[in-house]
């Protein structure tokens, strides 16, 4: 399941969006996200992307943030060799399709963000996909994790205040999540923004963007975010059937990929507990669910998840 393929979601802090950008704001309702925004074409090879729309023309706090975050689990930059004398250059490519012209930004950041490097790019025209290439020499000071935790904080910026930015095109030991001087995407009225084809690679040249299997990019994203859906009689996970005589209800839920860390496994939006309200006990490799007082079930409109799992770095 992909969050937020459906309608808008609202940007806000602690808010997860599509393929797990995180949108970061520090006022809620400035912005929306949403797929295929403005049902505009998406550039050659590819058929969707993250749409961002402006709510108002809002006048960005010198502390404040609005911005787009991916946070690139440690284990998939270890190569990288970051925070070593052997760090190898990378190269951030995308395409970008705005309403605004102008010079735009965004940053790289370490988990602990003492460590920062705000990148600018160029829009010229707007409302046409443009093609991004951005090479990043390597940090060879600070401290990347290269474990299940965070490596590498990636900021997209729409909106980024002057105290929480810098200087775009070298590293610094500062907390940035923006460039000096970047256009505000949330300060112009309707705006639009809108991405696709991230692609984070070692190297100084940007290689063709990497098409993986269906499959194999669904386990990917399932080893972070997964959703139990319920079968046609709207029947999630079971603990115990009604009719029996067992005074306790118990239950498991067997993800399909393991997750990152321990995840938080809750009911999905407008499912509930019928009978009893199970208590949840999430593993990496599944969820036990129980009930001292008898039996169990989630329930939702049938077709529809019940329960979802998320181990989000």
């Amino acid at each position: 399941m992909a969050r937020g393929k459906g309608g808008a979601v609202v940007g806000g802090k602690g808010v997860y969006t599509l393929d797990r950008y995180y949108a970061q704001a520090t006022v809620n309702n400035k912005y929306t996200v949403q797929q295929n925004a403005g049902s505009v074409t998406p550039p050659a090879g590819f058929a969707n992307y993250l749409g961002v729309t402006s709510s108002s023309a809002y006048t960005v706090g010198a502390s404040e943030n609005f911005s787009l975050l991916q946070a690139i689990e440690g284990y998939n930059m270890a190569d990288f060799a970051w925070g070593t004398a052997s760090a190898s250059s990378i190269t951030l490519s995308f395409r970008v399709y705005s309403s605004l012209t102008g010079t735009f930004g965004g940053s790289l950041q370490n988990s602990a963000q003492n460590r920062s490097y705000p990148f600018t790019y160029t829009i010229s025209s707007a409302n046409t996909w443009t093609t991004i290439s951005i090479t990043i020499a390597g940090d060879q000071s600070g401290t990347w994790l290269k474990t299940n935790g965070a490596g590498i904080y990636m900021w997209i910026g729409l909106g980024v205040g002057s105290t929480v930015s810098g200087t775009a095109g070298s590293w610094s030991g500062s907390n940035y999540v923006g460039a000096t001087g970047a256009t505000s995407v949330v300060g112009t009225s309707s705006a639009t923004f809108y991405i696709t084809g991230v692609q984070l690679e070692a190297g100084t040249t940007a290689s063709p963007f990497e098409y993986r299997q269906y499959g194999t990019e669904l386990a990917l994203c399932q080893r972070y975010y997964e959703v139990m859906y319920n079968d046609s009689a709207t029947v999630g996970v079971w603990g115990n059937a009604p009719s029996n005589a067992l005074t306790t209800g118990r239950g498991d839920w067997f993800y399909h990929v393991a997750k990152r860390a321990q995840p938080t496994v809750a009911l999905a939006s407008g499912a509930a507990w019928v009978g009893n309200t199970a208590t949840i006990f999430p593993g990496i490799d599944k969820a036990h669910f129980y009930s001292a007082s008898g039996y169990f079930y989630s329930s939702n409109t049938a077709g529809t998840p019940s329960l979802t799992a998320s181990a989000e770095v």
